[in-house]
């Protein structure tokens, strides 16, 4: 059987760089649509075709998507904390309607795209919720959260409307090296550094190791249904856990001080205000702040029903991670090239 015919987009982002390193391993023919701009550090040495363009210009998609059979598509702007929602919509949805524009015509097998588990609803008191649960925190979830929305309603709409054959992988908080622009590692990365001198009391979220993330996205583009919802994500895991995980790993001090959310958002707000005085995004914001209170339990039996993925512990990626962090750490402090 020839190889799968294979295009990443996003390929320099932490999970599009990992589905590209798990389609390599696979001996798929792949090719990676990058800015000239792009980080490439994730794909360094592998044995793929790289074409340069940007996502709001369909001859650079239209080339790059030619006789191709499954796109990856993991082109995403996360940044919760903009003052001015206006780049991610740019993004998030313009953007990807350009490139649906070009994928309906190019008789693809698969249009895997890359959501997150911020689109499922959130359970109440607790209750683990599945891609069927109806969506219930649309006042409170924000612009990212809304712009993904977005997203998803229009991936949807042209398998209905056009006949594209994508399916939907809602991905939880990734974690494993390399990991070279940490954002959901943020937390991991401050522990194992031994810069967490506390915890979020109270709260947790969704995780899942990056490397189970590309074998269900692989699995998607191979099994999954068109039109579906995947949840990807292992299990729920309390942020005191996470911190904790990460800081043994390397040998650091857990953070034994555990704060309330009333103190996160304390800060937010104070935040907030700075970033308007100074006309600055800054990472920890109200929003960001919401998004770190407002999870809860997420089922990924559908995905191993339908796809067969069964996730290992994220635990591994976690501990993974942290050493990745602290090795670089040393590096840099030493001046050896990283």
């Amino acid at each position: 059987m020839s190889a799968q015919r294979a295009l990443v987009m996003g390929a320099s982002g932490n999970v599009g760089a990992c589905v590209t390193r798990h389609l390599v391993s696979d001996g798929a023919d792949v090719r990676v649509l990058l800015r000239k701009s792009s980080s490439t550090k994730g794909i360094e040495g592998l044995d793929v075709e790289r074409c340069y363009g940007g996502i709001s210009d369909a001859s650079d998609v239209a080339a790059a998507m030619s006789d191709r059979e499954v796109v990856y598509y993991c082109v995403v702007d996360t940044r919760a904390e903009l003052r001015d929602p206006a780049p991610l919509f740019e993004t998030n949805v313009n953007g990807l309607r350009k490139v649906l524009d070009v994928a309906v015509n190019a008789n693809l097998r698969r249009f895997v795209f890359l959501s997150t588990i911020g689109t499922i609803a959130i359970g109440c008191n607790g209750e683990t919720v599945d891609e069927d649960t109806p969506f219930n925190w649309s006042d409170q979830a924000g612009s990212y959260i809304e712009s993904r929305r977005q997203a998803e309603q229009l991936v949807l709409s042209y398998v209905a409307d056009h006949g594209l054959p994508a399916v939907i992988a809602n991905v939880s908080n990734p974690y494993g090296p390399p990991d070279w622009q940490p954002r959901q590692g943020m937390f991991v990365q401050l522990a194992a550094l031994g810069k967490m001198p506390f915890y979020i009391r109270g709260v947790g979220a969704e995780v899942v190791g990056i490397d189970d993330v590309a074998d269900a996205m692989l699995l998607a583009g191979q099994l999954g249904r068109v039109g579906q919802r995947y949840i990807i994500s292992e299990r729920y895991m309390t942020q005191r856990e996470l911190v904790t995980v990460a800081a043994q790993a390397v040998g650091a001090r857990p953070p034994r001080l555990g704060v309330p959310m009333s103190v996160v958002h304390g800060f937010a707000h104070m935040s907030d205000a700075l970033g308007a005085v100074f006309r600055r995004d800054i990472p920890i914001s109200r929003q960001s702040a919401r998004l770190i209170e407002l999870t809860s339990p997420a089922s990924h039996e559908k995905a191993s029903r339908e796809l067969g993925w069964y996730p290992t512990p994220t635990e591994h990626f976690i501990q993974r991670a942290a050493q990745t962090y602290v090795n670089r750490g040393r590096a840099i402090s030493s001046g050896a090239p990283t």
